[in-house]
């Protein structure tokens, strides 16, 4: 009988520890001496962990080019968070390939040292958001949550989620968390010809939109700096270009050489962003090294 009562009693064991594998767990402390960056990962059992980044980009605020409104209006903000004082969330919008994501990583090279961190969020893991501020916000560091590429379909639920974390939410705002977005929407979510059917017109003609208008700008609008980037000018484009050949080692006799090369690239590419600036860089310098 004692054998029997033992043995299921080690079944109910192992059928425990089985269930309480698969219940979602509270978010862990990660090791924070590990890096300066971190990812929010979710595995297929549902579990969240923050992940160190080992190998983190060293982007410096120098090597971005033409963008200097831009980098003057994040790094001052960046450097109120770090400095204790009131700092808005921000959301840099704008054309592709044009430094959004490189500045917000070369503000975090620029600033760890005085205890700045990066966690990067996927767009699917926003519904987490609550529980990653939860981690942090006993902590004495600064942390920017980093939303890449942000953008929504209608119904998705981390919309809702990071409405609710920027402002509306029943908790306070914790003041060592920041969240940086980066998306190719202005309102970051897909705008269509007949939604301006729902605007009304006073007789005054003053503007009023609808219902639908509104929901989509409301996200935007809690985020209290917004950043525009624009597409480069060939001229600008052609500066970027010097500046990473210059990067890589090229003489200046190359660079002026390489304009021409530089100008199809970018025609081939239909684009003349500081990303293909950048791969057009590494192209010609590894070329130029290979054949010197």
């Amino acid at each position: 009988m004692n054998e029997k009562f033992e043995h299921l009693l080690l079944r109910a064991e192992q059928l425990i520890s089985r269930i309480e594998s698969v219940l979602p767990q509270p978010l862990s402390q990660p090791d924070w001496t590990a890096s300066v960056a971190y990812r929010y990962r979710k595995r297929s059992s549902g579990h969240g962990a923050l992940e160190p980044v080992r190998h983190v980009g060293a982007m410096r605020l120098s090597d971005l080019k033409e963008i200097e409104p831009q980098k003057e209006k994040i790094q001052i903000n960046t450097l109120q968070f770090v400095n204790g004082k009131p700092a808005n969330n921000v959301l840099l919008t704008g054309a592709r390939g044009t430094g959004k994501s490189s500045l917000i990583k070369a503000c975090l090279h620029e600033y760890a040292e005085r205890g700045l961190r990066l966690i990067e969020v996927d767009k699917a893991d926003l519904t987490d958001l609550p529980d990653i501020v939860d981690v942090v916000s006993e902590r004495p560091e600064k942390f920017i949550v980093f939303c890449d590429d942000l953008s929504f379909e209608d119904g998705e639920p981390g919309y809702k989620a990071l409405k609710s974390i920027l402002d509306g939410s029943v908790a306070a705002t914790t003041p060592n968390v920041l969240i940086y977005a980066t998306s190719n929407r202005r309102h970051l979510l897909p705008e269509y010809m007949k939604e301006n059917l729902s605007y009304t017109h006073t007789d005054d003609g003053e503007v009023h939109p609808g219902e639908v208008v509104e929901e989509k700008i409301s996200l935007s609008e809690r985020f209290g700096l917004w950043v525009s980037f624009y597409p480069f000018t060939q001229n600008e484009y052609l500066i970027i270009v010097a500046q990473w050949l210059c990067s890589f080692g090229v003489a200046p006799a190359a660079i002026d050489a390489a304009r021409a090369e530089a100008l199809v690239w970018a025609l081939e590419r239909g684009s003349r962003s500081g990303r293909v600036a950048y791969q057009f860089a590494r192209d010609y310098a590894g070329k130029h090294a290979t054949s010197a």
